[in-house]
């Protein structure tokens, strides 16, 4: 569904001309800024849709930006991809780790990128989001995306929410990491199965008692995950 509102935070006005081409082409709205400071103060101001994030940016980093975001409860559940020349595996698991969405290096495929947008903006409305699932002291609101836990509400990024809801609907079945990156991110990627872990600990974080014995979402040691019955 185009005509969503994206934001590019990126100091390479080159890219910029080229992701604000392309994107404008597809239907988007783009709005852009050149440094980091200024990003955050629009994303503030404009409240986008979603956010293209370079990392190397000056004034205040791509990784100090994505960590204000998320500090901001107006504007935590915008997703944010980080688009940068670093494509270390650290650099990775940190956007991934401070609530970025997804992450791709440059030189990028416009493609590949477009198809990213489309899957994180996409949502999911099936005809079971408006139940309301109750796991132990958990209740699920799906028309809502909103969970609680022992009446108390919980913030869930719409990846966590997305991987509990998809694990719940399959209760007791054993779901493989490629799985629930097809289902959850929607396309290949390319092997980086470790993003699923990453989620799956901050979700853990947020809805068990005991991460160390988890009472909902259990490891299957070289596979993947399953929601306990």
């Amino acid at each position: 569904m185009a005509g969503e509102k994206i934001l590019i935070i990126d100091d390479e006005l080159h890219i910029v001309e080229l992701l604000k081409y392309n994107l404008e082409a597809n239907g988007y709205k783009v709005i852009y800024e050149l440094n980091g400071k200024n990003g955050f103060e629009a994303a503030v101001e404009k409240r986008p849709d979603l956010i293209l994030l370079d990392i190397m940016l000056p004034e205040m980093d791509g990784f100090d930006v994505c960590k204000a975001l998320k500090r901001e409860k107006e504007l935590e559940n915008i997703p944010i991809i980080m688009l940068t020349a670093k494509s270390e595996e650290f650099d990775k698991i940190l956007g991934l780790e401070i609530g970025a969405e997804d992450y791709i290096t440059k030189p990028f495929s416009v493609r590949e990128l477009l198809a990213r947008i489309k899957v994180v903006l996409r949502r999911n409305v099936k005809e079971d989001s408006s139940k309301i699932i109750k796991l132990g002291n958990l209740e699920i609101d799906m028309d809502r995306h909103e969970v609680t836990k022992s009446g108390r509400k919980i913030d869930l990024t719409l990846k966590e929410f997305e991987l509990l809801k998809l694990l719940v609907f399959n209760k007791g079945k054993v779901l493989t990491r490629d799985f629930l990156l097809d289902k959850v991110w929607g396309y290949e990627y390319y092997g980086e199965t470790r993003t699923v872990d990453v989620h799956v600990r901050h979700l853990r974080q947020k809805i068990e008692d005991d991460d160390k014995n988890p009472r909902y979402i259990e490891t299957v040691r070289g596979i993947g995950y399953k929601c306990k019955e």
